[in-house]
């Protein structure tokens, strides 16, 4: 499968994005609504106009029409043809390239197979759950064997456990035909699960690429750290392994509990919008509860900021209107609850 490389691509929102795809990565576009996510991924399949250059492979693919540069499109509302049954879907965009008899039939046969929908074969687009639809529509776009993959947010519209192991479905597919991917999203937990690296796109700028670890806890602009949800990140001086998958990590003079696979914990990071404020501690529930004072609040649209200094660390706290607690002010003592689920450890080896 051939690499992709962008150079300085510019248009109605993009400006002069530069990008570098590896041959079989699953590279994940990250950006929040408007960003250009999608833009970026008509730009590589050649459905808008755009100043700069693509390259497949280091050759130019400019003057190819979208039907000729062999991309596979996955787009956010499927668009399956919904007069036409599963395998008359999956068939569609082979014979529009001319693929007839039994060689439709064995590619056909041969995608179903791969994605474990055999069984859907005969059924109508509007039967299917949201899961099959998208097994399909993936089925669709690998029928076509395409040089590169292009997905847009195809998991958006499920439910989170879905979502999931769809994801999983899809790294183990990707894999194993070894297909150049650009997956876009505005999720991070997808991001995180998906990407061999990630790029953070806003506002038609690209921010950043890396993997997502390094993007996550070591990039300093406001601007990615606001995409990636604003997490507290801290550096840990010193861990020890308490139980199989939990750490006790020392953090700048408190101490917290981290899930931990393996290695040395380097830094963890703290989703402002999971922590807890409680005006006095819950004795059900001691763990990760630390002792801290309000040193400001701000109302920023539905949601309220608020920042605890704990020691020598400010955390930051989001909650959305329906959550915060009016009583709590500036200056008072406050028990911060951070729930060890939802704290995310760096480690190296």
């Amino acid at each position: 499968m051939p690499s992709i490389k962008l150079v300085n691509v510019s248009n109605f929102i993009l400006r002069k994005v530069s990008l570098d795809v590896l041959d079989g990565e699953l590279m994940v576009v990250l950006g929040p609504s408007g960003a250009g996510k999608t833009t970026l991924l008509n730009v590589i399949a050649g459905l808008v106009n755009y100043e700069g250059s693509v390259l497949f492979d280091g050759e130019p693919v400019d003057d190819l029409k979208p039907c000729e540069r062999g991309v596979g499109f996955v787009p956010q509302d499927l668009a399956l043809f919904t007069h036409l049954n599963v395998e008359e879907n999956i068939a569609f965009g082979l014979k529009m390239k001319g693929v007839k008899g039994d060689e439709l039939r064995r590619r056909v046969r041969e995608v179903m197979e791969l994605l474990n929908i055999e069984h859907l074969a005969h059924r109508y687009p509007l039967t299917l759950s949201g899961g099959e639809q998208q097994r399909v529509a993936i089925a669709r776009a690998v029928a076509l064997r395409p040089k590169v993959l292009l997905m847009d947010e195809p998991f958006n519209n499920l439910d989170l456990s879905l979502r999931r192991r769809l994801r999983m479905e899809l790294k183990a597919l990707q894999k194993k035909l070894g297909l150049t991917t650009v997956f876009v999203t505005h999720d991070v937990i997808e991001a995180e699960e998906l990407a061999d690296r990630v790029a953070v796109l806003v506002k038609g700028e690209l921010k950043c690429v890396g993997p997502f670890n390094c993007v996550f806890f070591e990039n300093e602009d406001p601007v990615v750290k606001e995409v990636l949800g604003s997490p507290n990140i801290l550096k840990c001086t010193g861990f020890k392994v308490v139980h199989e998958g939990l750490a006790e990590v020392e953090c700048e003079g408190f101490k917290l509990l981290a899930p931990h696979d393996e290695g040395v914990v380097r830094k963890i990071a703290i989703p402002p919008e999971r922590i807890i404020l409680m005006n006095k501690p819950n004795p059900a529930s001691k763990f990760n509860t630390l002792k801290g004072v309000i040193e400001e609040v701000l109302k920023e649209g539905s949601y309220y900021k608020i920042r605890v200094s704990i020691g020598n660390v400010s955390l930051l706290c989001i909650k959305p209107e329906d959550e915060y607690n009016p009583s709590l002010n500036v200056g008072d003592e406050v028990y911060v609850k951070i729930p060890i689920k939802h704290v995310r450890a760096l480690c190296t080896p």
